[in-house]
């Protein structure tokens, strides 16, 4: 299948203000562009875009004065299938991990696992290992959080979100991702496209999405916290610890966001 998917993203700065923006496609979906995934800017200015240490590609710039506006719209190649499910993929020992993952278990900025560790074995340590763990631990994250735009917050942790009891995707991405570090499960979040394909389509505008992937079986596997079900037509963009790794900007200095449109759409054959 084919989905067009894109964005236009509007900020109005008051002066010349830096600007990094993680909003392309991941590299490791490059192969699957049928156009080209090109940010470009209105009024346009020099973009130069590098790779962080996660793989992400990232764009630099300086935004003028005034209305300032960041656009993308591309066409990609997906196998129209939903997210893998490997029940038998089996859960790596500590020490037979590869050393990459290991950053994966340790706490970061809104991953607190000192936090959440004794509860995480409480709930999870009795139960299965591996596939069945992780899948545990989404059941409890998706029963856990009530799902609200309004819910959202920037500064919410996975501790806050989880005693809350409220949030947006990312927090059920970074509970998640807090307890599978608790249980010794490497986990990284994801963030990108993910459109209405296959399912009922939501009534409230699109936006990007966020999910986790886990580390089992010598691979890394998708899961949606949110959702609870495979998806068809995710499309990732950035990838790291936590949401702070893979913000869509940062911006360094004041600003306004006046604008936000995303979209992500099959293409009819």
């Amino acid at each position: 299948m084919k989905i067009r998917v894109g964005f236009e993203i509007v900020h109005t700065f008051w002066q010349p203000t830096p600007l990094l923006a993680m909003l392309n496609i991941h590299p490791s979906r490059e192969h699957d562009l049928l156009t080209p995934d090109t940010i470009v800017s209105e009024p346009h200015v020099p973009i130069s875009v590098y790779l962080d240490d996660f793989g992400n590609l990232c764009s630099r710039m300086v935004a003028p004065p005034g209305d300032f506006a960041l656009r993308a719209d591309a066409l990609v190649a997906d196998s129209g299938e939903p997210d893998v499910v490997q029940p038998e993929a089996e859960q790596h020992a500590v020490e037979d991990l590869p050393d990459a993952a290991l950053i994966y278990l340790l706490g970061s900025r809104y991953c607190e696992t000192d936090r959440l560790v004794e509860q995480a074995w409480r709930l999870f340590g009795d139960g299965p290992t591996g596939w069945a763990r992780v899948q545990a631990i989404v059941d409890y994250t998706h029963e856990r959080i009530e799902f609200g735009y309004g819910h959202a917050r920037s500064t919410k942790s996975a501790y806050e979100a989880h005693e809350e009891r409220k949030g947006v995707c990312r927090d059920f991405a970074h509970l998640a991702v807090t307890l599978c570090r608790c249980m010794n499960i490497p986990a990284r979040y994801a963030t990108g496209y993910l459109g209405d394909i296959g399912v009922p389509k939501d009534p409230a505008p699109m936006d990007f999405s966020a999910w986790f992937e886990a580390y089992l079986g010598g691979r890394w596997h998708a899961f949606d916290a949110r959702h609870n079900r495979p998806r068809i037509g995710r499309i990732v963009m950035g990838r790291g610890r936590d949401a702070a790794d893979v913000a869509l900007t940062n911006v360094f200095g004041p600003n306004q966001l006046k604008s936000f449109t995303v979209w992500a759409d099959e293409v009819a054959a």
